[in-house]
């Protein structure tokens, strides 16, 4: 971890990097975040959605470890996943074990204090279930640790996948359902940023399909009492597509790198600590290959910028 009395600083202040979701194929940028960590290559603005939260929190705190293990899955993690989860009434997710649960008991300790000398301004993205309101957590907001993983867990919070915990009263569920769909690429925007890094979870070409009756007809009626939930549901697939569309052009424009995965080999409810460990490291692997692509990109030259200690070689891998 960071010694967080040092003074922590940024060294890439004119672009942002945003993460996409995807819950467990975000293990794959994750990689990507290590590998930037690894080189010392801080971004002053870090934004995601749903799982793209964790690994911006995660990024921020400057702990390789925990940035690999939140989603390079262990034993433990798969026991709060999948059918345990579902067998113990706590859903597909067992948010309260893999959010506030592993922070308190020290499965997965954040590091506070170096995540709090971080001067790099953030964003995380959830959706207001009964105003249908985006709603945005930032810097000025992250003001004791337990609140920031309920936001980073209201994020990621899939309906029907995870139980919901309010915050202040409200009831909010994945930030993919609000503004931009799950492509944090607007809150950067809206931060005031004109020049990004795109790490997406989704193969190049990939677009969302149009919901089958049958699915329709189970979001209406799991959604009958909440209008803008059902909504945002039904209609996420096409914004997502129209969303990726502008990203791409913003890509062409030379104003957006986006760094699609080779392959991506898990899915978003991959629970075998197997498949999510050898996605970490072609993750890896990809980034060590791209990093030369960011560093023209965000310094100039596919050399430039800072770089690992002498004698690293890209794919020594955090234990």
């Amino acid at each position: 971890m960071e010694n967080a009395a040092k003074k922590l600083e940024s060294n890439v202040t004119d672009c942002a990097l945003v993460f996409e979701g995807g819950g467990y194929r975000a293990g794959y940028t994750a990689a990507m975040a290590n590998v930037l960590l690894a080189n010392g290559i801080y971004f002053d603005y870090v934004c995601g959605v749903s799982a793209g939260a964790s690994n911006t929190v995660d990024y921020l705190s400057r702990d390789q470890k925990r940035t690999r293990d939140a989603f390079a899955s262990t034993d433990w993690v798969s026991g709060h996943v999948g059918l345990p989860s579902i067998a113990h009434g706590t859903g597909y997710f067992d948010a309260d074990a893999i959010y506030e649960g592993a922070v308190v008991n020290g499965t997965f300790p954040f590091d506070w204090e170096t995540f709090r000398a971080n001067p790099a301004g953030f964003g995380l993205q959830a959706f207001d279930r009964d105003t249908g309101r985006t709603v945005r957590f930032g810097r000025d907001d992250a003001t004791e640790l337990m609140g920031l993983i309920d936001f980073v867990r209201a994020s990621s919070t899939l309906p029907g996948m995870m139980r919901p915990k309010p915050i202040d009263g409200h009831v909010l569920y994945d930030g993919g359902l609000g503004q931009g769909a799950g492509i944090g690429v607007c809150m950067a925007e809206a931060a005031g940023y004109e020049k990004f890094v795109f790490l997406a979870t989704r193969e190049k070409g990939y677009r969302k399909t149009e919901p089958a009756p049958a699915e329709v007809a189970v979001i209406k009626r799991a959604a009958a009492d909440y209008p803008y939930l059902r909504q945002a549901l039904l209609t996420r697939w096409e914004r997502y597509n129209a969303e990726l569309d502008r990203v791409e052009g913003l890509a062409a424009e030379g104003r957006c790198l986006i760094i699609y995965p080779d392959h991506m080999p898990v899915s978003s409810t991959t629970v075998s600590p197997a498949k999510l460990e050898a996605s970490y490291q072609m993750g890896w692997q990809q980034a060590v290959r791209d990093l030369p692509r960011v560093r023209e990109f965000v310094f100039g030259d596919r050399d430039a910028g800072p770089h690992g200690p002498n004698g690293w070689d890209g794919y020594i891998t955090i234990g």
